[in-house]
C-alpha cells in the first residue's frame, strides 16, 4: 500500500539513525505489474503510445508485446526510497537510473537498494544508494543506477 505524502511529510523523527552506513539495505518494494495499472497509469499520466496498451501494436515491436511505461515502473524505486527515507527523500532526492529491460503485464516486480556511500554534508549526510529493479520471478534486471538525499540529522518538522 502506497502511503499518501503527508503522511510521510508529517514524520518528524531524524533519518539518520537508519540506512546510513554503507552496506545497510533498505526494505525492499514489490509490485505486480497489472492492465489495470497500465491503463491507470496511461490516464493519469497523457501517455497514450499504443506499446502500452494495443495487443496488435505492440506484438509488431521489438518488445512483442505490451509495456508498462518506464516511470510506472520506476515509482517503484521512489516508493522504496520514500519509505525508507520519509521527508528528506522528498525534499532532497535525486535518482539516476538506466532502464534496461521492459515490463508486462503479469510481472511481479521488486525495488532493492543499499547505502554505496555516507558522506557529511551540512547538518546532515549525502546517502547514496545503489538500487535497481528486477523481474522476481526470472531475475532480470528492468532498472539500475543511484539515488542520493541529503540526511538532516537533526529532528525537525515541516511546516506547510
Amino acid at each position: 500500500m502506497v502511503r499518501p505524502a503527508e503522511a510521510i511529510m508529517s514524520n518528524t523523527t531524524t533519518t539518520m539513525a537508519r540506512h546510513t552506513a554503507v552496506g545497510d539495505t533498505l526494505p525492499p518494494v514489490r509490485r505486480t505489474i497489472t492492465r489495470e495499472s497500465i491503463n491507470a497509469y496511461r490516464q493519469a499520466s497523457g501517455d497514450n503510445n499504443p506499446i502500452h496498451y494495443d495487443d496488435e501494436f505492440a506484438a509488431s515491436t521489438r518488445f512483442e508485446g505490451v509495456i508498462a511505461h518506464g516511470m510506472l515502473t520506476l515509482a517503484l524505486i521512489s516508493e522504496m526510497m520514500a519509505q525508507a527515507y520519509g521527508a528528506d527523500w522528498l525534499t532532497s532526492g535525486n535518482l539516476r537510473v538506466r532502464f534496461r529491460g521492459a515490463a508486462y503485464p503479469g510481472d511481479t516486480l521488486e525495488a532493492t537498494g543499499a547505502v554505496s556511500k555516507c558522506e557529511p554534508e551540512g547538518n546532515g549526510a549525502k546517502i547514496t544508494c545503489a538500487v535497481e529493479i528486477n523481474n522476481a520471478a526470472n531475475g532480470v534486471r528492468i532498472i539500475t543506477g543511484t539515488a542520493t538525499i541529503l540526511a538532516e540529522t537533526k529532528e525537525r518538522g515541516v511546516t506547510q
